[in-house]
């Protein structure tokens, strides 16, 4: 094989190699990887929630001993909301989504309802362990919306990916078995004015 004829080939190879990067080949995977970062932040949020709740069970506990059902509540709400696991292979399937986020909406209603309960106890609001649980959760809420917010961004960009041209063209070729992600959706009930009782 003569100098130039491997010279020709490489010529080939790069401006084949280039043209395929520049063609969108890779961006349908790219994308679907980012959303499947942001799904694991997501979780990330989740999980820190669902380790900080034991620790304003048992706060609350020590002050509001005749609360036991708001404190089962939460705690059976968080037992569920832990059991409940959706990978990133999942993202696909509304209903395991679905799932996971009325889960996740029953424990925000439990721990609404049982910082509530504090209203009635004087030395558990000015209790500095209160204090703090309750800082880190409304700082976990406000974490567990940017993450949704991005990772609504980041399926939004992604399913947007899968239609758009050039990238439909490797989406219903090469990458035809990969499918739209199901991005969150709010609950019903937040379609509603909140009530506020005093």
């Amino acid at each position: 094989m003569s100098l130039l004829h491997r010279l020709r080939s490489l010529a080939v190879l790069a401006l084949l190699a280039v043209s395929v990067s520049a063609c969108g080949y890779n961006t349908i995977p790219t994308k679907e990887e980012a959303a499947k970062a942001r799904w694991a932040e997501v979780q990330n949020q989740y999980q820190r929630r669902a380790d900080l709740v034991p620790n304003l069970v048992a706060t609350v506990q020590g002050y509001a001993k005749q609360e036991k059902d708001v404190l089962t509540q939460v705690t059976e709400a968080r037992a569920k909301a832990t059991s409940i696991h959706v990978d990133a292979n999942d993202l696909t399937d509304p209903g395991k989504v679905k799932q996971l986020q009325d889960a996740q909406n029953a424990l925000s209603g439990a721990l609404g309802r049982l910082l509530a309960v504090s209203e009635n106890y004087p030395d558990l609001k000015s209790n500095q362990n209160f204090l703090a649980l309750q800082s880190q959760l409304e700082g976990t809420e406000n974490r567990i919306a940017v993450a949704r917010r991005d990772y609504i961004a980041a399926v939004q960009d992604y399913n947007t990916t899968l239609k758009t041209f050039p990238s439909i063209i490797w989406a219903s070729t090469v990458f035809r078995s990969e499918k739209p992600m199901v991005p969150f959706t709010a609950d019903s009930e937040a379609q509603a004015a909140p009530k506020v009782k005093f």
